[in-house]
């Protein structure tokens, strides 16, 4: 079982960065793949980058590659999202979940909802233009 909290969101201008945190309960966080995925009003959910159990491999999703960056620290068990040149178009509710536990690095597959079996409760952020 794992809990996850998210935190860091808010309000900056376009340009701007921000960075997410998840942090997670449980004995066996460093046993999952971490994953964020954001959600703007009237819009799907979206998958926006995954990172393997080991830290060692990530993927992002196209719009992210380059301007965002997940990780994580296991011992604090927490993961992070920095985001930065931010855009308006970036405005959505994010949110980290967890899938597994899997000690494969091969996570680029894994970018649907479904395959996350725990998810936390969202944090809002707002890029004004």
């Amino acid at each position: 079982q794992v809990q996850l909290v998210e935190s860091g969101g808010g309000l900056v201008q376009a340009g701007g960065s921000l960075r997410l945190s998840c942090a997670a309960s449980g004995r066996t966080f460093s046993g999952y793949v971490m994953g964020w995925f954001r959600q703007a009003p009237g819009k799907e959910r979206e998958f926006i980058a995954v990172i393997s159990w080991s830290g060692r491999t990530a993927a992002y999703a196209d719009f992210a590659r380059g301007r965002f960056t997940i990780s994580r620290d296991n011992a604090k068990k927490t993961t992070s999202l920095q985001m930065n040149t931010l855009k308006a178009e970036d405005t959505a509710a994010y949110f980290c979940a967890a899938s597994g536990p899997s000690y494969n690095d091969l996570v680029s597959g894994l970018t649907r909802q479904y395959e996350y079996g725990y998810w936390g409760q969202g944090t809002q952020v707002t890029v004004s233009s």
